[in-house]
Parts: C-alpha cells; sequence; structure tokens
C-alpha cells in the first residue's frame, strides 16, 4: 500500500528523515555541512520550529522537531530546496539531490521524545564515524554536542531536551548519559522507523503478542504512538481536509512540475507524455508519479493522465517508490 498524504499538524513533534537521491551524498566536505547546519537554524528561527535534535549524515539528515504555525512543510520545502540550489551551483552539478519524498513520522511526544534523542543522537557512533560518547560529544554534526555544551547553538532547544531527563543541568546530563550509555546495544530501527503497527507498538514481536491475545489496534506508517493516538490525529486529518488546496491549484502545481521537469530534460511535455523511456524520462515519470499521489493526493488514474501512462503503470512506480 502507499504512503498517505502526509500529515502536517503546526505544533506536532515530527522525526524526520531525509535522504540523498539514489542514496547519494547530500554533503561532500565540511564547508558543505555548516550550510546544511547554518540554513536548519536559521530556517526554525524564522519559522518558529522548534529544533530537539539533529545528526547529519554523509547521506541522509535526521532531524527531531515540532513545527511552527506554517508546518513542516513549509520549514522543509524552504530547507531542501534552498541547499539543493546552493550545493548544486558550488559543485557545478544539475538535477535532483535529495530523494523525491523525504520521511516524516508525527510521534506521540510522551512514550517516545527520550528515545528519539538517543536514537538520533547515536547515528553517529553505530556508523562508526566516532568511537565512543566522548568522541561523539566532539562531533559537530550532531546535536549532542549541544547538549554537553561543546557547541552553542541558540536555535535548538537544548533545555527543553534537557529536561525530560532531570531538574537541574548537572542531573539531566548525567541521566541523559546514562541513558545513551543503556541505548547503544538496543536497535530501535523498527520501533522508531518501521511501519504502521509495528513501529506503534514496538517491533513485530509485540505485534504478534497482541494478535495471540485477540487485541487489535490502529496503526499509520506515518505515526509514531499508540492507537488513541493514532486515531486522534488521523479524526484531526480528517478535519482538516476542507482547507486543504483546491483540485484546481493541484492541478496547476502538477503542470508546473511537469513543465519543469521537461524543461530540465531538455523534452517537450508531449514527448515526454508519449509514452517513450529513452534516457531518463522513466525515472523522472516515477519521481512525478510518486509525488502527485503522495503529496498532493490525485488519484492514480489523474496521474497517469497528466503523464501519459496507464493507471496500472502508477500504481506499480509508487508501490516501488520506498
Amino acid at each position: 500500500m502507499p504512503r498517505g498524504p502526509r500529515l502536517d499538524a503546526p505544533g506536532a513533534l515530527h522525526h524526520v528523515i531525509i535522504r540523498g537521491i539514489e542514496r547519494g551524498a547530500i554533503v561532500s566536505d565540511d564547508d558543505d555541512r555548516i550550510e546544511v547546519v547554518r540554513r536548519m537554524g536559521k530556517l526554525a528561527k524564522d519559522s518558529g520550529t522548534s529544533v530537539y535534535a539533529y545528526a547529519l549524515m554523509t547521506n541522509h539528515l535526521h532531524i527531531l522537531l515540532k513545527s511552527g504555525k506554517g508546518g513542516l512543510a513549509t520549514y522543509m520545502r524552504r530547507l531542501l530546496s534552498g541547499y539543493a540550489q546552493y550545493f548544486n551551483r558550488r559543485h557545478n552539478r544539475s538535477g535532483y539531490l535529495f530523494q523525491n519524498r523525504y520521511k516524516s513520522i508525527i510521534c506521540e511526544e510522551e512514550a517516545y521524545f527520550y528515545k528519539l534523542i538517543a536514537y538520533i543522537h547515536l547515528n553517529p557512533f553505530k556508523a562508526g564515524i566516532v568511537g565512543s560518547i566522548d568522541e561523539l560529544a566532539r562531533y559537530p554534526w550532531c546535536s549532542h554536542s549541544v547538549l554537553m555544551k561543546r557547541i552553542v547553538h541558540d536555535w535548538l532547544d537544548r533545555d527543553y531536551v534537557l529536561q525530560f531527563f532531570g531538574r537541574t543541568e548537572g542531573k539531566a546530563r548525567k541521566a541523559y548519559l546514562a541513558f545513551l550509555e543503556e541505548e547503544i546495544g538496543i536497535d530501535r530501527e523498527s520501533e522508531l522507523s518501521g511501519g504502521g503497527l509495528v513501529r506503534s507498538h514496538g517491533g513485530w514481536s509485540n505485534v504478534q503478542s497482541m494478535r495471540q491475545q485477540g487485541l487489535k489496534e490502529l496503526g499509520d506508517e506515518r505515526i509514531l504512538g499508540s492507537g488513541d493516538f493514532v486515531k486522534s490525529l488521523l479524526a484531526e486529518a480528517e478535519r482538516d481536509v476542507e482547507q486543504q488546496i483546491s483540485a484546481g491549484e493541484r492541478l496547476e502545481l502538477v503542470q508546473q512540475d511537469i513543465t519543469a521537469v521537461c524543461k530540465n530534460a531538455g523534452v517537450s511535455v508531449a514527448f515526454f507524455r508519449s509514452g517513450s523511456r529513452s534516457g531518463s524520462l522513466s525515472a523522472l515519470r516515477k519521481s512525478l508519479a510518486q509525488k502527485f499521489v503522495q503529496e498532493y493526493g490525485l488519484s492514480f488514474a489523474e496521474s497517469a493522465r497528466q503523464l501519459g501512462v496507464t493507471t496500472s503503470a502508477v500504481s506499480s512506480m509508487v508501490r516501488k517508490g520506498g
């Protein structure tokens, strides 16, 4: 099943994962890393977004944030498009830098906040970029160094993070470091980044146990939380449907996307819709199909009409999107 339209509730806690296209690098040196972090912080201030944790790796980026009044989409669009333009200019390249659909998970704060902080901060350690927690404190591209006061970012809400671990800074840092050590040997991937029920209930073994007991619980791959939390968010999203963009505005965005892709590829819109698979056209259609269905909420049939392919082809493109 394809992912549903992105849930974008202002003020919600989001775990965002951004990956380079085809697992490619999104940074090539420290100047690029500085630029990513600079833009992340400036946009957080400008948009009222609260950032609690980040870990910048070579080909992906984790951010834990609470979106401002403009929601997550505005912040992410400005961050990714602005940085991609910078990166392409600096490295004399063209084309997409990021995987078309960044992953965003709305998280139940009380149950998962502290686990997400540790999971994100341990990324450089578990990837072998640093060899110890002491080294991690000196690693400048992860917000663990901010909690340890090795680096100062006034846009990262350090106090909010530490208050989850203790009432005073000294006790909070001690408890946080102890928790980080405990988490080193625990694999949280399925619990924090898996899909649907598996993520919501802490792994497949827990889901099996529930089923053996005859228990049923709602799950959604866009949400990390209990069944009640999932239900409340989905109900709120349904109430917000009327505030989404109109069908006319949606099709206008589709036309703009197709025109931009054709211009970049050096082909006419008519040729793009002819079904030709020459060059990069198949990959471009796949990228647009995923965007039209997952971001704009277009049906498979309408997406197929816009792209000049069959409905089953669009279904296949979206299903294999990753």
